[in-house]
């Protein structure tokens, strides 16, 4: 007797009405396990053969399925099974960073398609929106000539840019963009592109790309702690975002830690900014990333020096987050230099013991996941495809049994 396959997959429902729930139900499915016959997507799901087969062909017809070739196995009938087209459905990502911008497209499985990146001229958000909008297009185009049909099938545009937002403006804006925050940049971009527009904070963001296509895919309970500029916690809580009320759940960059007598934020000690600082590097240029980086690898003594505290309080951020929010996994991912990010990571160990320090964990308490550049515009675009095919079950997802 052939022994049936384990498949990740959210339960539907049989209840009326809810079609919708169920296409994104089987469109994860097919995400998450690869190509699935209808008799695979029934069983994982607990829907009836008739409802997959219905769902099955609005899919295909609406470009998202597609069927393989007969699977003829050694008992049974033989079998379709279905797989995602990247093409079916695509979006648009923004980073707005302190001194630049990227822009980036990317298909219905959250792989980039196109990009473009510029300086933010001065003038502040009012000028800035203009040239972000100019980008937005130039992908737009870039994308309409590699795939023509793409033009009818953006899912929306997400915006991710560093938080916390809707706090009082502060002297020091060096942690914070409140020229930025304070501009109606949902709203003018929504205006300006035709789109669906959102906007998370770049941890959110970082999250997201995770939850796509990285360490944090398939799993319900994960924090993923953001190292760039600043720092901050995306969380992924009962297999969706969490956001807060004011989008600023996870702003772990602002937490008080103490080290020598001394009282200051995360982020003023452990980000990239941070580093900044203590190297006398301008931020507002790329060199400086070019620098840190070529200091990391050179054991810079003063590179060493802060990798030495900043490890030592991101530790303590891991064993926070673990104690708070019991995920199964925590990742390491950023905008900050590879380098040094993986000898951040390599300097955390060994870790805290708390309670998830257990024998039979199936995941590493910690891991390193996606770093770079453009990690944050990323998981900005994959906000709009999440929010367009994962599932909705705050309200109809049924408990196993």
């Amino acid at each position: 007797m052939n022994e049936l396959r384990t498949i990740r997959a959210k339960s539907g429902t049989n209840q009326e009405g809810t079609s919708a729930h169920n296409r994104r139900v089987l469109i994860e499915a097919i995400r998450l396990n690869g190509p699935l016959s209808r008799a695979d997507l029934a069983r994982a799901t607990r829907l009836t053969k008739q409802t997959v087969s219905n769902l099955i062909e609005s899919l295909e017809a609406d470009g998202l399925v597609a069927s393989e070739d007969v699977v003829r196995g050694a008992r049974g009938q033989p079998s379709t099974p279905y797989r995602l087209v990247p093409e079916g459905a695509f979006a648009l990502g923004v980073q707005i960073d302190r001194h630049l911008t990227r822009v980036v497209a990317v298909d219905l499985l959250g792989r980039e398609v196109a990009r473009a990146m510029a300086n933010l001229p001065p003038g502040g958000p009012a000028e800035g929106s203009k040239l972000i909008l100019r980008l937005i297009e130039t992908v737009r185009q870039d994308l309409a000539g590699r795939i023509p049909e793409s033009a009818h099938r953006l899912a929306g545009l997400g915006v991710a840019m560093p938080g916390p937002f809707g706090l009082e403006p502060s002297d020091d804006d060096t942690w914070m963009m409140a020229q930025w925050q304070d501009f109606p940049l949902v709203e003018t971009l929504a205006a300006g592109t035709g789109l669906a527009t959102s906007l998370q904070n770049d941890a959110s963001a970082c999250a997201t790309a995770e939850r796509m296509n990285g360490s944090a895919d398939g799993l319900d309970h994960v924090v993923c702690i953001y190292f760039g500029y600043g720092i901050g916690a995306g969380l992924i809580l009962g297999g969706e975002l969490y956001t807060g009320s004011n989008r600023n759940a996870g702003e772990i960059g602002m937490v008080l830690f103490s080290r020598g007598g001394v009282q200051s934020p995360l982020e003023h000690r452990a980000s990239l900014a941070s580093l900044f600082q203590h190297l006398g590097l301008d931020s507002a240029t790329t060199e400086a990333y070019a620098e840190v980086e070529r200091l990391t690898l050179a054991d810079d003594p003063r590179v060493l020096e802060w990798l030495a505290g900043a490890a030592a309080d991101m530790r303590h951020a891991v064993h926070m987050v673990e104690t708070i929010f019991d995920p199964e996994t925590v990742i390491l991912s950023g905008s900050a230099p590879e380098p040094l990010a993986k000898r951040l990571f390599a300097e955390m160990f060994p870790l805290i013991p708390s309670n998830a320090d257990r024998q039979n964990r199936a995941l590493p308490r910690l891991q390193l996941g996606m770093i770079g550049p453009w990690a944050v515009a990323l998981g900005a675009a994959a906000e709009p495809i999440r929010r367009a095919f994962d599932p909705l079950f705050s309200a109809i997802l049924k408990e196993a049994f």
